[in-house]
């Protein structure tokens, strides 16, 4: 680390890093005008130590800070798992519903906390979390990710889970507007499509978006899928879904990111260039390049976006304030570590 810092407004891309450390190559692109945000994923992950100097380092080129972020939901999607604590999949917490509801709501609240607390006491800043979308159970790709079929209890799941997460000093990024659940195939091989009416999705996939836990979300990802009665355009490139819908007629007014633009359901849009510039135009506030560092540079070159102070704005209000300002100060929280092991009961109970 060579102590430069430079001071720069967030850009409108978030990108990963390959290893354990930055390389200069690394650090320097970091600090281009177009970036904004760092997405972390298992290959970044040793142990405690490790993490928490790489997220130093990061967060030491740019002021303000990048943001960074990582998918860490629980179950089969969690990034770091050796020393942080094993989150159930949301499914397995919807189960528990069957039995009682005030417990199940309670666990959704615990595993939030727990898994805000320990992001945050490691510099990072955000989880794409929670899923809102439903288990219709066809759906490879979301299954037991998702809380439940049922809207109303997956409302009420995500929304105990939100307030987990704001107590841990996190922000709330529902995601996969306006729905996944019913599209069988996977985005991140597939183009999927989903062929019902507004009249259906409004009904019953967008019911979380439009309770207590959508007015309150930081941040929405639109789905990589396609709803052809609606759109020829997969929800993140749509005008209708992201302006119409989701800021015009729920009036979301936090930060939109992209899914993955790398994934095979975003190709429709073109070369990785039309694909950033169709998000954005769409209305996405930030998009995601993961896994083709040779797609970031194409991105870094060739993509010459406005640069909103709007939308900066947004961007930089996904980081909170947490008493959880290291890993030490998750073991002297009497609340952190009910919550852990209220999680950790449940893990071995579902063993």
């Amino acid at each position: 680390m060579n102590g430069q810092v430079t001071r720069l407004q967030p850009g409108p891309v978030m990108l990963d890093v390959a290893g354990l450390e930055l390389t200069p190559a690394e650090a320097e692109m970091l600090r281009h005008p177009l970036v904004g945000g760092v997405i972390l994923f298992a290959r970044n992950y040793r142990d405690g130590r490790q993490l928490r100097a790489l997220t130093t380092h990061i967060h030491a080129l740019r002021e303000p800070a990048l943001l960074i972020a990582v998918d860490h939901e629980g179950g089969r999607v969690q990034r770091f798992r050796e020393g942080f604590t094993r989150i159930p999949a949301m499914g397995a917490i919807g189960r528990l519903w069957r039995n009682s509801a005030e417990g199940a709501l309670e666990t959704a609240e615990a595993a939030g906390r727990v898994l805000a607390a320990e992001l945050v006491a490691h510099g990072v800043d955000l989880s794409f979390a929670p899923v809102l979308d439903l288990d219709y159970g066809c759906s490879r790709v979301i299954g037991d990710r998702a809380f439940h079929s049922d809207p109303e209890i997956t409302a009420a799941l995500a929304d105990a889970f939100a307030d987990g997460l704001a107590d841990g000093g996190m922000a709330a990024v529902g995601k996969h507007f306006p729905g996944h659940g019913f599209a069988e195939a996977d985005s991140h091989v597939e183009i999927p499509r989903d062929g019902r009416a507004l009249e259906q999705i409004w009904a019953r996939d967008m019911l979380p978006y439009r309770s207590r836990i959508g007015r309150r979300l930081d941040g929405v990802m639109p789905a990589h899928v396609i709803y052809p009665t609606l759109d020829s355009s997969p929800a993140g490139f749509s005008r209708f879904w992201l302006q119409d819908v989701l800021r015009g007629r729920l009036g979301f007014t936090g930060t939109i990111f992209s899914d993955d633009l790398t994934m095979e359901g975003a190709t429709v849009a073109g070369g990785i260039v039309a694909r950033a510039s169709a998000a954005v135009d769409a209305g996405c506030d930030m998009v995601l390049v993961c896994n083709r560092p040779d797609l970031c540079v194409e991105l870094l070159d060739g993509w010459q976006p406005q640069l909103r102070t709007d939308v900066a704005a947004r961007v930089l209000a996904m980081r909170r304030p947490s008493r959880f300002a290291d890993p030490a100060a998750t073991d002297r929280d009497e609340a952190y570590l009910a919550s852990r092991r209220a999680i950790e009961a449940l893990t071995v109970a579902l063993a």
